[in-house]
């Protein structure tokens, strides 16, 4: 795609020495949108941003500057007639309509318009992860994988296609599911890449840990033609838990800033408007009170 000069002339990066990571969680991402709009509002513009899930849509949202689509994408957008719901769910369309809501509402016109120049135009790093069903792990799609919106939303779709709630998204020859399955905080790619130093916006509050998911055996029969999809549902607590320990050893090393939500008021499958607009505000009004710290972990004045 031939990029519009005076658009990336206008856009540049001024913190390059940190990764910036958004964890997944479904629509306990209304709240750190919150957070990722304070790091527009104050120019704090990270030049290699990954995300996983929620945090892959967080991702672009960043990445083409856009705080109001980073909120009507976790807020106005349950008002949607076509959001979805258990009745989506039954028809096999999934409880959240991701079609819908990942390849047409970013259409010009749509109720969620992507400004994919300025997306492209922007000259930071991109890294999405989701999980190949027969490969059984994470794979990392970039910007050079990116040719037209119809790929950039195909892959994102695919990153937050929630296993069960949501059907899988085929792109690409390959059948994928929610990148979470391979942990949900994207640190093996940011290190793999170079960074040793990360501004983490996790979507649970401090201490947490995942426990073992129930049901094993409903999981297992379910996708039984996907045994790799069963396993990592399975073992994926244990690669979370431990990617957290790893990171809250990296802060206390200073090599990390780890922003979690004071409390957490909405769920993953959250689709009450006034509970999603109030977790919003919340997330916003703690990242405008915390703004300071984070620029003196990233070294702006």
């Amino acid at each position: 795609m031939e990029i519009n000069s005076k658009i990336s002339n206008k856009i540049n990066s001024n913190i390059k020495d940190t990764a910036l990571i958004f964890e997944g969680g479904g629509m306990r991402a209304s709240y750190t949108a919150g957070f990722l709009n304070n790091l527009l509002e104050n120019d704090l513009y990270f030049d290699y941003v990954v995300g996983i899930s929620a945090g892959s849509s967080h991702s672009v949202n960043y990445l083409s500057r856009d705080p109001e689509r980073a909120r009507r994408s976790f807020v106005e957008i349950a008002q949607d007639p076509n959001f979805g719901g258990w009745k989506s769910f039954l028809k096999g369309e999934g409880f959240f309509r991701s079609q819908y809501l990942y390849e047409e509402t970013s259409l010009p016109g749509g109720v969620l318009p992507l400004d994919f120049e300025t997306f492209m135009a922007n000259p930071a790093q991109l890294r999405i992860g989701m999980f190949e069903r027969r490969l059984g792990k994470v794979v990392y799609y970039s910007k050079d994988d990116i040719k037209e919106m119809k790929d950039l939303m195909k892959i994102v779709r695919a990153s937050s296609s929630l296993p069960i709630f949501m059907p899988p998204t085929h792109y690409d020859g390959q059948s994928f599911v929610d990148g979470g399955l391979g942990g949900g905080i994207a640190l093996d790619i940011a290190k793999q890449d170079g960074y040793r130093k990360f501004f983490v916006v996790l979507t649970r509050e401090k201490g947490y840990r995942k426990t073992p998911v129930k049901f094993k055996r409903s999981i297992k029969t379910y996708y039984r033609k996907y045994p790799q999809v069963a396993r990592a549902m399975l073992h994926r607590h244990l690669i979370y838990n431990k990617t957290l320990d790893e990171l809250e050893a990296l802060e206390r090393q200073g090599q990390a800033f780890l922003v979690y939500p004071e409390t957490m008021p909405v769920s993953n499958r959250e689709v009450n408007f006034e509970k999603l607009s109030h977790s919003y505000q919340l997330g916003y009004a703690q990242g405008k009170r915390d703004v300071p710290q984070w620029k003196n972990f990233l070294g702006i004045d």
